[in-house]
């Protein structure tokens, strides 16, 4: 487990069928992590090895090796080693190409740890599998698609989106840490903690390899390359943006890098909204996906403008007591998506949506014209701003 599994010993093991997009019927569906996501990122790579050639070309000198570029325009044959290999084969996490060709070339894999943070990753597992066993026997999806639920009180239906949610949160954590567990027990996507890694675009600051096996043991790694779930960025985030750079953190950055940089406007809503109906498409042709998705472009704008007009203003204990509920009102806006996405018919979703009045609809179009009626929203002060409410997370973290 010591990292032994890296190396050139890996090229035995690495074709296995090719990295699937599942139904969102399937109970361990985990979205958009697929042989197509991996080769749209390889392609990208591979044109900035072009591109770097050319500069190198015209500018008459060769250059030291760029952060993230590829030595080479790989094969057919690593094309498809890539596309088939079996780390992440069922649950991701998505892995850029330089990622995976700096695994098989680890100069000592003996000295990446393994063991230790595959333990430090895996320790919440169980706590969150127990939770959904008992959430999803308590509050079974099944029940919303009766007759009998709609008689429930307003309250009762409200209230049960919350659960709902709860299980499909501890569902995908289960899932996710068992991914990154796999990655880290072959030792991939460890690097130096020096380098800096984030997850999915992997090292962001230069960092040579160790030189000599005594070298490679004292280097400290971490594994924040294969990072797929902050559990508790994603509960106890502020924002609605915030929350979702926390879930499926290595597929969010192939959205960020190469959907949403590539988006037909400049609008952090409008790009947001071509990322959410992109993503929408590729879970599925269900619905519930797109209903979901496209819900999510409203609540960032009403947050974002609401925000604006308002936290700016308060003092810092009100800006304390904002903060809390903002928090709340994000934890009820993914409650409510996460209905859609579950779900899945346009009829089921709407029903349930219907029967407690669209309220994060309308709650989000009231939270969006008071925030324009007040003038939030400009450029400038959206990046003054900020900065305050990325802190948001740190207090409910520390307390």
């Amino acid at each position: 487990m010591g990292g032994s599994s890296c190396g050139p010993r890996a090229h035995l093991v690495h074709l296995w069928p090719p990295h699937f997009a599942f139904s969102g019927h399937h109970p361990w569906d985990l979205g958009a992590h697929s042989g197509p996501a991996l080769l749209v990122s390889l392609a990208s790579e591979v044109q900035d090895l072009h591109v770097a050639q050319r500069k190198e070309m015209a500018s008459g000198f060769s250059k030291g090796p760029s952060l993230g570029l590829l030595p080479d325009v790989p094969s057919l044959l690593e094309t498809l080693s890539y596309s088939y290999c079996y780390v992440g084969i069922m649950t991701g996490p998505f892995f850029r190409y330089r990622t995976y060709l700096d695994w098989l070339g680890q100069p000592f894999p003996g000295a990446v740890p393994s063991l230790r943070p595959l333990l430090r990753r895996a320790w919440p597992a169980p706590l969150f599998g127990l939770l959904f066993l008992l959430s999803s026997h308590l509050f079974p999806l099944e029940a919303v698609r009766e007759d009998a639920f709609y008689a429930r009180p307003l309250p009762a239906r409200l209230f049960y989106m919350i659960p709902v949610f709860f299980a499909f949160r501890m569902r995908f954590y289960v899932a996710w840490i068992a991914a990154e567990c796999g990655c880290i027990a072959a030792g991939f996507g460890a690097y130096p903690v020096a380098a800096k890694a984030r997850a999915g675009g992997g090292p962001t600051l230069q960092c040579p390899p160790p030189s000599s096996p005594e070298k490679a043991a004292s280097t400290e790694y971490d594994y924040e390359t294969i990072r797929n779930i902050d559990c508790y960025g994603t509960d106890f985030c502020v924002r609605v943006r915030d929350g979702m750079r926390y879930w499926n953190m290595t597929v969010q950055w192939w959205l960020a890098q190469y959907i949403y940089k590539s988006a037909p406007a400049r609008s952090y809503v409008f790009r947001s909204a071509w990322t959410m109906l992109l993503s929408a498409y590729w879970h599925g042709l269900h619905p519930g996906y797109y209903l979901s998705f496209l819900t999510i472009p409203l609540c960032l704008a009403a947050e974002g403008r609401l925000e604006l007009a308002f936290r700016g203003r308060l003092s810092p204990r009100g800006q304390k007591a904002w903060d809390w509920v903002h928090w709340f009102l994000k934890m009820r806006a993914y409650d409510y998506m996460c209905m859609g996405f579950v779900l899945l018919s346009l009829g089921e979703t709407l029903r349930y949506w219907a029967s407690i009045y669209f309220c994060i609809h309308i709650l989000a179009l009231v939270a969006l014209g008071l925030g324009l009626a007040l003038g939030g929203g400009s450029p400038s002060q959206r990046k003054t701003a900020s900065p305050a409410t990325s802190l948001a997370s740190g207090k409910l973290r520390e307390e």
